[in-house]
């Protein structure tokens, strides 16, 4: 099961927020981000999936949470930049899947929520360097990723870290 504390029901309303994040061991952690949403929006996450469901890309569909500013953000990776204190703390690595929320981990197959949590989240996701095309693939690419990793624990990372950097810089992959 899942620990950690149950999230603050007052948003933040500045720049720079905290995001309840599954990680290592599935312990909640704090992740940092510019917000790219409007307040609350973390809360009504499971409600807004009910409605809209994921599209191709894995992401929510017609989210009308994100805001005209969290777009500019979010396609520069400008909202990212705090997580670099995640990295620094170590809660998160350079390599690795994405920090998830509880309800988004939730839509993981068991085995592969006991395999993400069996090392810590990273700024990088593989998907970066597989480029899928929907949910299935994103999970199939990081499951890839992490059995690669179990085998091969420092040559993995490095090897997803470089094709994901040719695939944002050469290839303009992008998050939506």
């Amino acid at each position: 099961k899942i620990s950690g504390s149950n999230p603050n029901v007052e948003a933040s309303y500045g720049p720079l927020i905290s995001l309840d994040r599954v990680g290592y061991k599935q312990k909640i952690f704090k992740l940092y981000k510019f917000r790219t949403m409007h307040p609350f929006s973390e809360f009504i996450q499971e409600e807004v999936f009910k409605q809209n469901k994921l599209n191709a890309k894995g992401k929510l569909s017609n989210d009308f949470r994100l805001t005209k500013w969290g777009k500019f953000l979010r396609k520069h990776w400008i909202d990212e930049l705090p997580q670099l204190y995640n990295l620094i703390k170590g809660d998160i690595t350079l390599v690795g899947p994405r920090a998830l929320s509880k309800h988004y981990f939730s839509l993981y197959p068991k085995d592969l929520q006991l395999l993400r949590t069996s090392i810590r989240p990273g700024l990088i996701p593989p998907y970066y360097a597989d480029m899928p095309k929907n949910f299935d693939e994103i999970i199939q690419s990081e499951r890839s990723f992490l059995l690669k990793k179990e085998k091969n624990p420092i040559s993995t990372p490095i090897e997803y870290f470089f094709k994901s950097i040719f695939n944002i810089i050469i290839k303009g992959a992008r998050s939506s």
